[in-house]
């Protein structure tokens, strides 16, 4: 009587353990080796749609460290991913700049909100850039960094976006251990925010309100009256790329026919090849460069050609502002502007 009590209470547990919210609830637990949030990756699944697989996967000898989510169900087309990396080498982390800035580096990207330490490309994923302490300082004198990728897949409805930032922030957290980084700690925003790497995605705002932003410059910058100017800004204190935007127009529809002025920054050696001649290596005119935590910073800017009260001279004194004012915020030095 004993044993069929127990081997009942076996093919019991078995039942349990093979319902499909059981084995949801333990790919989830698992997932990532347990660092993501089970509310959040609820949040990001599709409707009448389950957690199919969670993989994941560590190279130590290339400082790596990948996570993915796959889900099936009825409303899924085909199957919808859920992928994150992360990597410690400057070889992978100059080519994922390379692919989210083929050009000059005007591409399309949003900031994260608050003082998150990157950005979101024109593709729809979080990219954060952190410094890893724990792994010193490669050969060329450089702090070692990880760059960390979230992608997901498709939009994101706006009552999920936060869980979004919650998935990317643990998976980077989680991924600083994996690989002996020892970076801080990064906290998610608290309350659901624009998530979007579409630059005309990004709301505009009255020049007059942009003071308490990373593009409050602007205020002082000597815009001609009548231009009815707005700015959208696409950058943050602790980002390696932005940019500040400015706009004719009344609204975020009529500017569309205006005029267009975008000032871009980047920081870190990455960003050289974006201000310098592909022959000799030499700085392009109408670009800006400095020295910031000993590696490279860029600037550029760039625009509709002919814009009324704005010449040459105007654009000129703008860029300058810009870029004085972006050295001023990140602490760097030596700024050289070429022509």
């Amino acid at each position: 009587m004993k044993v069929s009590v127990v081997a009942a209470a076996v093919l019991g547990l078995g039942g349990y353990l093979a319902a499909p919210s059981v084995q949801e609830w333990l790919l989830v637990r698992q997932a990532c080796d347990g660092a993501l949030p089970r509310d959040a990756v609820k949040g990001l699944t599709p409707a009448d749609a389950d957690l199919k697989s969670a993989e994941s996967k560590r190279t130590e000898a290339l400082g790596s460290y990948s996570c993915s989510l796959t889900f099936d169900g009825h409303n899924v087309s085909g199957e919808r991913t859920i992928t994150m990396s992360a990597y410690t080498r400057r070889d992978d982390q100059d080519r994922a700049f390379m692919a989210v800035f083929p050009g000059e580096g005007f591409d399309d990207q949003a900031p994260l909100p608050g003082s998150l330490p990157g950005f979101i490309d024109e593709y729809g994923s979080i990219r954060f850039l952190v410094l890893c302490p724990d792994l010193g300082k490669d050969d060329q004198g450089r702090q070692h960094k990880l760059m960390v990728q979230t992608y997901l897949g498709q939009a994101i409805p706006a009552k999920t976006q936060l869980a979004a930032y919650r998935i990317a922030v643990a998976f980077a957290n989680s991924a600083s251990d994996k690989v002996g980084c020892g970076a801080e700690a990064i906290e998610p925003p608290k309350r659901d925010l624009p998530l979007t790497g579409a630059a005309d995605d990004v709301p505009t705002v009255p020049v007059a309100e942009a003071g308490d932003t990373a593009c409050a410059w602007v205020s002082r910058a000597g815009l001609p009256e009548g231009g009815d100017w707005r700015i959208r800004v696409g950058a943050n204190s602790a980002a390696p790329t932005g940019r500040c935007e400015l706009l004719s127009g009344s609204d975020d529809e009529s500017w569309r026919d205006g005029s267009r002025l975008a000032f871009v920054s980047w920081y870190g050696d990455w960003s050289n090849r974006l201000t310098a001649y592909d022959n000799d290596g030499s700085p392009l005119p109408g670009t800006a460069s400095a020295r910031c935590d000993g590696e490279a910073a860029n600037y550029a800017f760039g625009g509709t050609r002919d814009i009324p009260g704005v010449d040459a001279a105007a654009k000129e004194r703008m860029f300058k502002e810009f870029a004085r004012d972006e050295v001023r915020r990140h602490g760097c030095s030596d700024l050289r502007f070429h022509s």
